[in-house]
């Protein structure tokens, strides 16, 4: 298997090479400092894998994985941070990465890329368990600072999305019939959107990681 390594440290980068390099099955084609670096090498080599770091110079982690799955939407990229910012892994899920790890346990390294190579995500244990909660909460920002949504709105669009009934939803969030019916029209308004289909397929397109 054939990896491009990118990280802006060279210590960082030259340990990571030699403890890749310690697995027979894998090989280091390439590595790079930046952004740009990661874009340009994996042009060129198509590796297996990209493992690569968030924060660089010039492009960050994200910019160049974003770029790269655009172009090639069946990369693998793994990233390799000592930041386990809420931002920067709900960012990294959105645009498809395979997996977020943190550099301080090098020993999960090579068994995640292994992971990710056989068709499975990798995220460590300590950030699984913190992801439910970070997707509510950037479900609630998006549709709150984005949208012009309210608490209230954002909660029945949830539920919309899930498939409850008029009915459910108003049992459930303590609300009469036609106050759900009122809220789903207001927010179909905001949203510009023609019904609750619709409105289902929007929150799971723009407010769902």
């Amino acid at each position: 298997m054939t990896i491009l390594l990118v990280d802006d440290d060279p210590i960082v980068c030259l340990s990571l090479k030699t403890i890749l390099e310690a697995d027979k099955d894998i090989t280091v084609v390439a590595t790079g400092t930046n952004g740009f670096e990661a874009v340009m090498l994996y042009r060129e080599h198509h590796p297996d894998l990209l493992l690569m770091d968030i924060r660089m110079p010039d492009m960050t982690g994200l910019e160049a994985a974003e770029q790269l799955l655009s172009d090639f939407p069946d990369s693998k990229i793994l990233f390799l941070t000592t930041f386990s910012d809420d931002e920067y892994i709900i960012k990294a899920l959105r645009i498809g990465a395979k997996g977020y790890l943190l550099k301080q346990h090098f020993d999960r390294i090579v068994p995640s890329i292994k992971t990710v190579l056989m068709g499975q995500n990798v995220y460590g244990d300590e950030i699984m368990t913190r992801i439910p909660d970070m997707l509510v909460k950037s479900a609630r920002s998006i549709g709150t600072q984005t949208y012009g949504l309210s608490e209230k709105e954002l909660q029945i669009v949830v539920k919309v999305s899930e498939g409850h009934s008029n009915k459910e939803i108003s049992e459930t969030l303590y609300l009469s019939e036609g106050t759900v019916r009122n809220y789903i029209s207001t927010i179909l308004e905001k949203l510009d959107l023609r019904d609750r289909t619709q409105l289902a397929i929007f929150y799971y397109q723009n407010m769902k990681a």
